[in-house]
């Protein structure tokens, strides 16, 4: 460790522009099967983020879906619309509150959301993980969960 100022040392600089660079490269390959697979359903990527959390909180409220995707309410209200119009989402009134309606995935939605977007976004990690050798695995690995500790702590 060295007791230099962060981003007065260009080198370090540079290593971490760079740095920025690769990892911005590495989410859009990996994001890219999924953004193939939303286009072929004529998804967006914020319906997509709507369907995710519809999945991972059955019953859900617009006002915390809004909150939990970070869009507006008037926005994830239409996509919550258009998305129950092609029957991939259903709104039930809620049991405990009858004014306010919940939201929940359809059966198909629900396993693409469970099984094939995990499949999708894993997949061009594990062809390129399949190229190392072991040891060059470890290596990678190691590095990025040091690096992941290292942004944690601040």
């Amino acid at each position: 460790m060295t007791d230099e100022i962060p981003g007065k040392n260009t080198h370090l600089r540079a290593l971490a522009e760079q740095l920025e660079q690769d990892l911005r490269t590495i989410r859009r390959t990996m994001r890219r099967p999924l953004d193939i697979e939303a286009a072929k359903g004529e998804l967006t990527a914020p319906q997509t983020a709507v369907m995710r959390e519809v999945v991972r909180n059955e019953g859900v409220n617009l006002r915390d879906l809004s909150r939990a995707v970070s869009l507006a309410h008037s926005t994830v209200s239409g996509i919550v619309d258009r998305l129950e119009k092609r029957g991939m989402i259903e709104r039930r009134p809620d049991p405990k509150d009858g004014r306010v309606s919940c939201i929940f995935p359809s059966a198909p939605v629900r396993e693409f959301v469970q099984e094939r977007i995990p499949e999708l976004n894993r997949g061009p990690l594990l062809r390129a993980m399949s190229r190392l050798t072991s040891k060059e695995r470890t290596a990678i690995v190691e590095a990025v969960s040091k690096l992941r500790k290292l942004l944690e702590d601040r």
